[in-house]
């Protein structure tokens, strides 16, 4: 597939992932009248089908990264050229900056804000290792053993993960860097980003290394 195309599919897809990450963020706190619980239940909810759609429609495309962390692991596996990963994680991270702006238009907030929700500390840091390592161990296995169950797997698994870790599983380093611009439900505070990120490439890399050897890929001929 040409790469233009590739680069738009994974474009708009990350930008529709923000915008249904964070829209959903904000209907939900507003909706639930104060119950934190209903608005992660509708927010993690929206962003788990969401996350379904997109892959199924951008996958054929670009194979529906839509995360930095999925595409170094590709390019370490030689599955995508390192120019071309570069090229899709800065579209990534440009489209995740345009998919938050989407959604604060969509419920009249200022374009960008920064973010004021504090998510810091170790158990922080250990839930977005987790949440990247089981991450990448679902799309690996995944694409391995049931590959056209790829788009409802992962959507599943990050529906259950923004339950079962403390951080609601950002898992995502372009998500993050765009969240701390929303100061809204499903915001971060910038200073609590970096140490986010190297847990979620830590927790990518550990997964991806271990994936390799529970389920080797198939020699090439």
């Amino acid at each position: 597939m040409n790469i233009s195309r590739r680069l738009v599919a994974e474009a708009l897809g990350t930008m529709l992932l923000l915008a249904a990450i964070i829209g959903s963020g904000i209907m939900g706190e507003h909706l639930a009248g104060g119950n934190t619980a209903i608005a992660l239940l509708a927010n993690s909810i929206a962003t788990g089908a969401a996350l379904v759609v997109l892959i199924s429609v951008f996958g054929p495309i670009s194979g529906a990264h839509f995360n930095p962390a999925v595409t170094i692991v590709a390019a370490m596996s030689r599955e995508l050229p390192w120019r071309e990963a570069c090229a899709y994680i800065a579209v990534q991270v440009g489209a995740a900056f345009i998919g938050v702006a989407a959604a604060h238009l969509m419920f009249e907030q200022p374009l960008f804000s920064i973010s004021h929700h504090a998510r810091s500390g170790g158990a922080q840091w250990w839930s977005e290792f987790v949440a990247a390592f089981g991450l990448i161990a679902t799309v690996i296995g995944s694409m391995r053993s049931r590959p056209g169950m790829v788009a409802v797997v992962v959507g599943a698994y990050i529906t259950a993960a923004y339950w079962f870790t403390a951080s609601t599983s950002f898992a995502n380093p372009a998500v993050t860097l765009a969240r701390a611009t929303s100061d809204t439900f499903a915001g971060i505070r910038p200073a609590d980003v970096p140490p986010f990120i190297f847990a979620q490439i830590a927790g990518a890399l550990a997964a991806a290394g271990l994936m390799r050897w529970l389920m080797p890929p198939p020699r090439k001929n």
